[in-house]
């Protein structure tokens, strides 16, 4: 977060970078993860606390030469070598004089958009691992090397084809902050009240840093999405130029998901290509974290299913695809009210709905850990297929043969009992598919329940009933 608000969440990851800093020998740490996910402000907020010898060097998109000379020119002037700034000394040479210089305190080299200098010079990986080797293996200085291309980060530090391969003590891959640290960025509103938020913003502290001082989400949806000069209104082009070649290629894919094709035979048909033309592209969206493939969570080999599902993960991408993508003509012409017309008619049926279903399936999981059943499931998603149709929470213990249904309800009308028979209709239908016993039942809602399933859930403490995301006993 910007600087005078209070650092919220990344606990494990400052344990990480904590416990490597305490290490007696040197510490090779890898940091990555998309744009504006807080690598920069994680790095900060770590070396905040250690007020010594630290070298911040953010590399440009310039040619390795020029990264060099600026990264030379910090290192004479934190180690007080001016001599250092007129010479033409190489990357080694300059690592040794950084780490030949004597402090009371541990050393922290911190390398950010590092990609850039590989990208710049391919052999630079090569550099770097001379430099572990020789000059900083045997020291204990802290090197923390981090990037925002997912891709190439991965390309040029860990993998096997890597020179770096095998040479990191730790490596932290950052994701998006997840909802139940929502009230620490926006204090006083409810649950219901962040569920928008999160559905646009997704956990991205720039982006939820951005709707923090905004009365509503459309107020944030007009005065920095639909707005041409907002800067979220072409954050997708940025986030993608650098990842990838094929940019038009790629937005075409994502578009197509967003546009409810999920099914590779769908996106193929959609796009108007052969569907082998299309595993390679939804890879990378995947090593990306933007698109991930699902499968009903019954299948017992999910990588040879033939029921695969594709979707977008990122909220911002998804929210973006579906509703600012696809009317970039009006927008272009300053009808932006009409646009936003068209978000608030689809929004909660089309879009914010399901990102309560993810919400709550995430709230599966913590309800499990409080012991809120006798047994706990170790798989927990959707289930689709001829069996039963959809069913919005199945939750299996595949030891014990325990299983849970649920259906997650984000409407303004309350729901009544005709949702649990439903539920229990399935049931039968799965436990004579998997063979597992199905006796418990969860139901989500935003907008209460009847009397009606009140009392049977009264009556019957296998049913669960939770508002918005809080349970109910009786």
């Amino acid at each position: 977060m910007s600087k005078g608000k209070p650092f919220i969440d990344r606990t494990e990851e400052l344990m990480t970078l904590e416990k490597e800093y305490t290490k007696a020998a040197a510490s090779f740490i890898i940091i990555y993860g998309r744009r504006r996910v807080g690598k920069t402000a994680l790095i900060n907020e770590f070396l905040s606390h250690h007020k010594g010898c630290n070298l911040y060097f953010l590399a440009t998109q310039e040619a390795e030469e020029q990264n060099r000379k600026a990264f030379r020119d910090q290192v004479a002037d934190l180690i007080g070598n001016e001599l250092l700034k007129s010479a033409d000394a190489d990357w080694l040479t300059i690592f040794k004089l950084f780490s030949e210089h004597t402090t009371e305190e541990r050393k922290i080299v911190v390398m950010d958009e590092f990609q850039y200098i590989g990208k710049s010079n391919p052999a630079f990986p090569s550099v770097m691992q001379k430099i572990w080797d020789t000059v900083l293996k045997g020291t204990n200085i802290m090197l923390i090397l981090c990037g925002s291309l997912i891709t190439l980060m991965q390309q040029q530090t860990l993998d096997y084809s890597s020179p770096l391969y095998g040479r990191r003590t730790a490596q932290i891959r950052l994701k998006q902050i997840r909802f139940p640290y929502y009230p620490d960025f926006y204090p006083g509103k409810s649950e219901e009240e962040l569920i928008p938020f999160y559905a646009i913003t997704g956990g991205v502290p720039k982006y939820i840093e951005t709707f923090s001082d905004c009365q509503s989400v459309e107020d944030g949806i007009d005065q920095y999405i639909l707005n041409p000069q907002g800067y979220l209104y072409e954050e997708p082009y940025f986030l993608l130029q650098n990842e990838v070649s094929e940019i038009g290629s790629y937005f075409s894919l994502i578009r197509a998901i967003a546009m409810g094709n999920r099914k590779l035979s769908e996106i193929a048909a959609w796009l108007g290509v052969k569907q082998t033309n299309i595993p390679k592209y939804l890879k990378t969206l995947m090593d990306m974290d933007l698109v991930e493939r699902e499968v009903p969570v019954t299948e017992s080999n999910p990588e040879k299913s033939k029921s695969g599902l594709y979707r977008i993960t990122d909220n911002y991408i998804a929210f973006w695809f579906k509703f600012v993508y696809p009317y970039r003509a009006f927008l272009e012409r300053g009808e932006k009210a009409y646009v936003m017309e068209q978000i608030r008619k689809m929004f909660v049926q089309n879009y914010l709905s399901y990102v309560y279903e993810d919400l709550c399936r995430e709230k599966m999981w913590s309800f499990s850990s409080m012991g809120l059943w006798n047994f706990r499931f170790d798989k927990l998603g959707r289930y689709w297929g001829p069996i039963c149709g959809e069913v919005d929470i199945l939750g299996i213990d595949t030891i014990g043969g325990d299983m849970i249904i649920g259906e997650c309800k984000y409407s303004a009308a309350e729901k009544g009992l005709n949702v649990l028979h439903t539920l229990q209709e399935k049931a039968r239908a799965l436990e004579a598919k998997t063979g597992h016993s199905c006796n418990n039942y969860v139901v989500f809602s935003t907008s209460g329940f009847s009397k009606g399933l009140k009392d049977e859930a009264a009556r019957n403490p296998c049913i669960l009933l939770v508002e918005t995301f809080s349970p109910k006993r009786n």
